[in-house]
């Protein structure tokens, strides 16, 4: 094992591995930042230029890239408003408030750092963790699955700000949306309102960049001016006050990069549960809950730590016994075929030295990225001060692009500026849209994992070990107020 790990390090240092990580890493954070585009659009591209590289170059290149996506996309999602991908959405909720508030720098100084080092904690997760793979991940089925979506719905109730109603509403339209196209157990087409486009039902793409990207920039258009409400702060003091938020808040840090390297070890759960997971349980746990949502450095830490850590938790099934722990590690498992690498206990007793050169790829891929971003985040925070007669037109052709670039597809386009005036009409009516989204990506977990459960195990699925322990912790969280209210009174009693 000692040996595996040195030779596996080593080999990333060599001359003819580092500069095409190195390659991997820039245009990783340059795809990133595209809204739309993503890791899986970013493996799906750049695959085809492995076939005549050495396993180790191939995946430094490619892991080089897709380990800093989430690094990109963090740096539109703060300056924009706008996501590079879905597991930046949850960054939206305080990172753009906070350069509105002039704290661009900051913001991305606290999602920089976080990115790198839940990216580095999730490759130690991964080589920590790889002996252990397979019993952890084979215990989860369907039962657990459908638990894993309903506490991240539970986690509606934390996020939702002002009316409850409101946030109700939100969260519902987002679970209806979540229905529309074929049903996955029974192929019975709902709510398409004869819509070839709308038999797949609504992606999660458009919807994405029409709540927030579209919504955003029309509001700024009507309202004229810049992001930023007031002159952006000194850029380095304002990078430097972000990094030090990140290690004083460290433990929040270790426990959501913890949730999200379990979270990407869970096949068909995805980096999209993972950020909104950490989001919530931050928001759950801090001091100061009343400031999420209006520019709090701690919700811009928790998910950027969690969806980054995420890609080593991808990994560990991916690499363990070859099932993908989401999208993007599906398209890694062509690039192991095009390599002549089979995945599964194989690789781990005769590859075991290639599994940590991407253990070592993923470290070293996590810091460059931040580094760069945060040499270069003094100029980007200039963005927020750009007038909105220039900043609206880029933005919305970028959008655009995001949109078709996926599948292709104008329909898509269409559905992006639609869902754009429904965000745009929650934002002044003060709906919240991350509910919403909340609602929309796990709901379709939910859905399909529920059926699975109820014909496998019957109406007492839930009573599974993990299931049940999974229902609890759902109990707790939707009656933490009342929980704490209580010992609270016992207390001062």
């Amino acid at each position: 094992m000692v040996e595996a790990i040195i030779q596996g390090f080593s080999s990333v240092m060599q001359f003819s591995v580092l500069p095409l990580m190195l390659l991997g890493v820039i245009l990783g954070l340059v795809m990133g930042a595209i809204p739309g585009l993503g890791g899986a659009f970013a493996l799906a591209v750049l695959i085809p230029f492995v076939y005549s590289m050495e396993p180790a170059q191939a995946f430094a290149f490619l892991l080089g890239a897709h380990a800093v996506i989430y690094t990109g996309g963090s740096i539109t999602a703060i300056l924009l408003n706008t996501p590079g991908s879905g597991p930046n959405a949850a960054t939206l909720f305080d990172g753009f408030p906070m350069a509105q508030q002039g704290q661009a720098g900051r913001a991305l100084g606290n999602a920089l750092t976080a990115s790198a080092l839940g990216g580095v904690f999730g490759a130690i997760a991964l080589a920590l963790l790889i002996p252990v793979i397979r019993p952890v991940v084979l215990a989860f089925g369907p039962p657990e699955f459908f638990m894993m979506a309903i506490l991240g719905i539970s986690f509606i109730a934390l996020m939702g700000e002002g009316s409850l109603t409101k946030g109700l509403i939100a969260g519902g339209l987002g679970i209806i949306l979540a229905l529309v196209g074929y049903d996955p157990m029974t192929g019975i087409v709902r709510y398409n309102f004869n819509s070839l486009y709308l038999y797949d039902g609504i992606k999660l793409v458009p919807l994405t960049l029409g709540l927030f990207a579209v919504a955003e920039m029309i509001h700024l258009a009507l309202k004229g001016g810049t992001i930023a409400q007031g002159s952006v702060k000194g850029s380095t003091s304002g990078v430097m006050e972000g990094i030090k938020d990140v290690f004083k808040h460290w433990w929040l840090v270790v426990r959501c990069g913890s949730l999200g390297t379990i979270i990407g070890a869970i096949p068909g759960l995805g980096g999209d549960v993972a950020c909104f997971l950490a989001y919530g349980h931050a928001r759950q746990t801090s001091k100061h809950p009343e400031k999420f949502g209006k520019g709090h450095p701690e919700g811009v830490i928790a998910p950027e730590s969690a969806n980054n850590a995420k890609e080593g938790g991808g990994l560990l099934p991916t690499l363990g016994f070859g099932i993908p722990g989401s999208s993007s590690m599906a398209i890694l498992l062509g690039a192991f075929l095009i390599v002549g690498v089979k995945p599964g206990p194989e690789m781990l007793n005769e590859n075991l030295d290639l599994v940590f050169t991407m253990v070592a790829t993923l470290v070293f891929a996590n810091i460059i990225g931040a580094v760069i971003g945060l040499l270069s985040a003094g100029t980007l925070a200039r963005v927020t001060n750009v007038r909105s007669s220039l900043l609206v037109p880029a933005v919305l052709v970028l959008t655009a692009i995001g949109a078709y670039a996926v599948e292709c597809s104008m329909g898509d386009v269409l559905a992006t500026f639609v869902l754009g005036i429904v965000g745009y009409i929650m934002k002044i009516k003060h709906y919240p849209r991350a509910v919403l989204l909340i609602g929309f990506v796990l709901g379709q977990i939910a859905e399909l994992n529920l059926h699975l459960s109820m014909q496998i195990f019957g109406p007492t699925f839930f009573l599974r070990p993990i299931a049940l322990i999974l229902l609890v912790t759902i109990i707790i969280t939707l009656f933490s107020n009342q929980i704490a209210n209580f010992v609270r009174a016992r207390r001062d009693r």
